[in-house]
């Protein structure tokens, strides 16, 4: 991928577009993945990483929320990573993520996910440009492994304007819901938002292989990015061309005889 502005791209939908019209067509999305992820289950021959990043209050927890509401829970695993622990961080940091990642047949979330430790350790001067710069080609080797290995990896960046993180911090304060979501932090990181687009941008430049490309997703208006992620996954899994398996049946086992003569007559 080229060099990326994130200040060019807009976090809105197209102008065109039409609202009701995408809301039809993500329900479509939707029940079709239901459908996808049985199959994918099913055969285990393939397995799908989903990595959920974006600015504070950009719904990443929505958007899993939303897009996987019809999806049978048994096939689903989200995984959510915060602030290393004393053994995680005592190993490289690559450690904690892999053994995170997808058995075959099942689908695993990222809500936040090993691009922090491109991100916020930069954003906070922990480790030096140079140090990242050799993270991205580790982490580029880690996702081609897991590719080459049937994984599938989609990873969207949810991208949002200044404006609607403001919007959300206020509603975090003022809905007595939302309220348990405000951390004291909140603002001082969105004090940091140049420095952590331009980490962003960088990420983004720098680690999208065509076999796991960033995908840009205006976030601004939840049913469009609820949309073009469902959209996205439902592409990636019916490229696979699953089929359900036979199963290991013997049709010359007496007892299934008798039941098929049961129900056939």
């Amino acid at each position: 991928m080229g060099k990326i502005d994130l200040l060019a791209i807009s976090t809105l939908p197209p102008e065109n577009i039409n609202k009701k019209e995408i809301k039809k067509k993500t329900a479509e999305y939707n029940e079709r993945l239901r459908e996808l992820q049985k199959v994918l289950y099913s055969e285990s021959k393939w397995a799908l990483l989903i990595v959920l990043q974006g600015m504070d209050a950009s719904g990443k927890d929505g958007a899993t929320r939303d897009v996987f509401y019809s999806v049978n829970p048994q096939g689903v695993r989200v995984k959510s990573f915060k602030k290393p622990t004393t053994e995680e961080a005592s190993h490289d940091f690559l450690w904690r993520v892999h053994k995170c990642t997808p058995a075959k047949g099942m689908i695993q979330v990222f809500n936040r996910s090993h691009y922090e430790e491109v991100l916020i350790v930069r954003v906070e001067n922990w480790i030096t440009d140079e140090e990242a710069y050799r993270r991205f080609e580790h982490i580029n080797n880690f996702e081609r492994f897991l590719h080459d290995s049937g994984t599938r990896i989609l990873k969207f960046y949810l991208h949002i304007s200044e404006e609607s993180q403001r919007e959300d911090f206020y509603e975090r304060v003022t809905e007595p819901t939302k309220r348990w979501k405000y951390s004291a932090d909140d603002l001082d990181k969105a004090k940091q938002w140049p420095a952590y687009r331009k980490a962003y941008e960088e990420a983004i430049e720098n680690c999208s292989p065509e076999y796991s490309p960033w995908i840009i997703v205006p976030s601004d208006k939840n049913w469009y990015k609820e949309y073009l992620i469902s959209k996205h996954i439902v592409e990636t899994l019916e490229a696979l061309n699953m089929e359900y398996p036979d199963g290991d049946i013997d049709m010359n086992d007496p007892d299934l005889i008798a039941l098929m003569k049961d129900f056939e007559g």
